[in-house]
């Protein structure tokens, strides 16, 4: 337990919220992470773990109890997104100079600006992954950016300077001006890839190399780009996967562009998995109704049609209540 603001907080301790965790104090800075139950109890004694990439075990300061959390200079949110409000809400009058959030959807930036405040709030993306392994170990499994930015489309000294401090740490970061158009295009390519990740239950190269799988990703993309339009925020292919030209071009050159991509996927990250699939194959529930189902919100709202993902949500809900477990849904 530490009682001294922090540099860094850290909400939420699966494999994101563990490497940066590990990597920031690995670094000097002053970490606390906030997480409970059995895995808070795990990294107060064992430190966080971390494999793949680098290997090495790092010590940071524990809180459990959020009315005891002496506040930071920086709070990054890592926790699923169905828990979000619930873990959140306790730190509303917490010392917090600047919170963001790593987590996939839309929803993310509003939820923390209704806690702390739109001006103490960055846009951010990761497009970095992990998985975290039985023992409690963080498996880091790709290093590409972490982009941060002005929901207003500026470039901050405050955006910079955080930018600085987490790649100066290992992790690939830096400051953006298109954050929010940055943060569409990765929920875009991560709805489509998380929806046929845990309906084939296959690795991401795997799917992305059957052109079957590959078409209904691409189809995806380009129905919520239609949302992304109709909302005007221009999509990139500085993200996750080049969907600005997904949607641009034909479905069958879209395919194209994606099974190429998995080339070179398999030679950079062979290993990786999607979140969603680690999660379906631990028991416990996906990330549906704050992403996907806010998505279908969104586009009633504004008058856009997604039949696709009007059909799949349930297919993925329903997965998700086939699978989830008691001791699953604990984090």
């Amino acid at each position: 337990m530490t009682t001294e603001r922090a540099d860094f907080a850290i909400l939420g301790a699966g494999a994101l919220g563990s490497i940066l965790g590990a990597y920031l104090a690995r670094a000097g800075y002053s970490v606390v992470v906030l997480a409970r139950g059995l895995r808070a109890s795990q990294i107060e004694r064992e430190g966080l773990s971390i494999a793949g990439l680098d290997t090495f075990n790092q010590r940071v300061g524990v809180v459990s109890d959020p009315s005891r959390f002496p506040g930071a200079a920086v709070l990054v949110l890592a926790t699923k997104t169905h828990g979000s409000m619930a873990a959140l809400e306790p730190l509303r009058e917490s010392p917090v100079d600047v919170a963001l959030s790593v987590q996939n959807g839309l929803i993310k930036d509003e939820q923390l600006a209704a806690v702390f405040g739109p001006a103490r709030v960055l846009g951010a993306l990761a497009n970095t992954s992990g998985e975290l392994l039985s023992d409690g170990t963080a498996l880091f499994t790709r290093n590409e950016q972490l982009a941060i930015g002005e929901l207003d489309g500026s470039v901050s000294e405050r955006s910079q300077r955080i930018a600085r401090l987490i790649d100066a740490s290992g992790i690939r970061a830096t400051a953006v001006a298109d954050i929010v158009s940055l943060e569409w295009s990765k929920f875009v390519s991560w709805a489509g890839l998380m929806i046929v990740s845990v309906t084939t239950r296959a690795a991401t190269v795997d799917f992305l190399t059957d052109p079957d799988s590959t078409l209904v990703v691409v189809r995806i993309i380009r129905e919520l780009g239609r949302l992304a339009d109709a909302c005007s925020v221009p999509l990139s292919d500085q993200s996750t996967l080049p969907v600005a030209t997904i949607c641009a071009g034909t479905e069958g050159q879209g395919v194209a562009r994606l099974q190429a991509f998995a080339a070179e996927m398999r030679l950079r990250a062979p290993r990786h998995r999607m979140s969603s699939l680690q999660d379906l194959e631990a028991g416990r529930p996906l990330e549906t109704d704050e992403t996907l189902g806010y998505a279908l919100e969104r586009a009633q709202a504004a008058g856009v049609a997604l039949p696709l993902l009007g059909s799949l949500y349930p297919l993925v809900r329903g997965i998700s209540r086939s699978v989830a477990t008691p001791s699953g849904s604990s984090r």
